[in-house]
């Protein structure tokens, strides 16, 4: 398979995922659709940690294609206002049945990648974003403890 076809399936694979995460079903008789990100946050604690490692990990993948910073900041500000509000109970539900955060992500890197502004591997931003996503996840699993700890107390 020749470069530029693997780049052109992967990039596929990233928008099957993406909308798989966010826009796989529809509420019958309405114009809502919703992904399994939305069905896994319903899952009290591991439902939201679980979605920020498949967003997280999307985000790699995106950055393989050398997306710029400003874009990576854009798609982790995504990422954290999704799991910010998301894990708020029943608002955050709502929440994310809108704001879809990976297909947000999905059209930056895509109007990124069509304006012809793709360079390099930005292997120093997979790096950066990996410290970034490390830390959000750390920061979420403290929250859970603390909260934990205050629920049994």
């Amino acid at each position: 398979m020749k470069s530029a076809e693997k780049n052109i399936s992967r990039v596929e694979w990233l928008d099957k995922v993406s909308g798989l995460m966010d826009n796989q079903f529809r509420i019958p008789f309405t114009q809502i659709r919703f992904g399994l990100d939305f069905l896994i946050g319903l899952i009290p604690g591991i439902g939201d940690l679980f979605s920020l490692a498949v967003s997280g990990s999307l985000i790699l993948a995106m950055l393989r294609y050398g997306v710029g910073g400003r874009v990576l900041l854009m798609m982790l500000g995504n990422i954290l206002l999704d799991m910010t509000v998301g894990s708020v109970p029943v608002l955050g539900d709502i929440f994310d049945l809108t704001f879809k955060a990976n297909r947000r992500n999905f059209e930056l890197f895509r109007r990124y990648r069509n304006e012809g502004m793709h360079q390099g591997s930005g292997c120093g931003l997979i790096l950066i974003a990996l410290l970034l996503l490390g830390g959000i996840f750390a920061f979420a699993i403290w929250g859970l403890v603390r909260l934990t700890a205050w629920v049994l107390a």
